[in-house]
Order: structure tokens, then sequence, then C-alpha cells
């Protein structure tokens, strides 16, 4: 059971039917796929409101790093998890966002 990046955009409009979690640093969706396959696929995203080239990048790495250490061991198998970057999560401490994640797949899995 691995981590699959969501690719179309077609899946990201499904996942926005599953619950949010919203968090100062990110809002995280999270939709059931029923499908029976364990894998859990996660998707990232950062408009243009929330700065520039340089700055989104930054913030996609980061999302990118927490996913990888936090979603094998709290995710919801089976299930599209989107992370929608906030403008405030740009300087946010790493360990902050970790934190927040944590708690956030606890308010999705209830």
């Amino acid at each position: 059971m691995g981590l699959v990046r969501l690719t179309q955009r077609k899946d990201y409009l499904a996942a926005n039917a599953g619950k949010r979690a919203p968090m100062p640093g990110f809002v995280l969706i999270v939709r059931a796929r029923d499908d029976a396959d364990p894998v859990m696929r996660v998707g990232i995203t950062v408009s243009k409101k929330v700065g520039n080239a340089v700055i989104r990048n930054r913030m996609k790495r980061r999302f990118r790093a927490l996913v990888r250490e936090v979603l094998p061991e709290a995710g919801l198998p089976g299930a599209d998890h989107v992370l929608i970057g906030r403008h405030s999560g740009i300087e946010r401490p790493f360990d902050d966002l970790k934190a927040e994640l944590v708690k956030a797949l606890g308010k999705v899995k209830r």
C-alpha cells in the first residue's frame, strides 16, 4: 500500500465532494473512493493567490515532505487526500504543519 499522485482534474473535482478539515496552513479534503483498492492517492494544490511561483513551489515541496512523513501511518487507505495551500502556510514551522495534518486526519476519520 503506497502513495500515488492525483494527476487528473476529474479526480480533484471528485475529491471536492469529500470531507473537509480546514487548518491554519492548509485545507485537507479526504474522499473515500469505495473501489476496494487500498492505495492512498494524494493531490497538492496551491493557487496563485498564495504567492509567486517560487513561494508556491516551496510550499508544494514542504507539503510533499509532510505527506511522505504523515500519511503512511495516519492516512485513510482507499481514499483520495487533497491538500490545498493557504497563505498562512508559507511561514509556519514544519512541526506545526505536521501536527495540523495529524489533527485534520483525525477530524476527517470521525
